[in-house]
């Protein structure tokens, strides 16, 4: 089933949505495990060079809104490629969690914003 990507933007970070797929969802006793693979595209600032996927960075786990009562982890996996000339590793510098937590930036945000009350 293919869930349009206006409606996950409603539900999980955009950047997620935009530059990763969704490839697993669990619920395990009532958390929710979203297991998050980045696309295979090659950033438009190394397109010249040839490149091929290297596979993945071991997930990270990020914490999230709760969805329906549920506590959301997100497991998130980063791409690696490879310089076919030279063997050189390409990875971009995802910024994935707020400083100092294991949250998504927003969920940090919104955890500062309402213990101010």
């Amino acid at each position: 089933m293919h869930i349009p990507d206006e409606l996950l933007k409603l539900l999980l970070p955009d950047f997620l949505v935009e530059h990763f797929d969704i490839s697993n969802v669990d619920d395990i006793e009532g958390i929710l495990h979203i297991d998050f693979e980045e696309k295979n595209i090659i950033p438009e600032e190394f397109s010249h060079r040839p490149y091929q996927s290297n596979g993945f960075h071991s997930a990270i786990i990020v914490e999230d809104f709760p969805l329906r009562g549920k506590q959301v982890l997100l497991h998130v996996k980063r791409r690696r490629w490879i310089d076919k000339t030279t063997g050189e590793i390409l990875q971009r510098n995802w910024s994935l969690i707020a400083k100092g937590t294991r949250m998504t930036h927003d969920f940090a945000e919104f955890l500062k914003k309402i213990s101010r009350y």
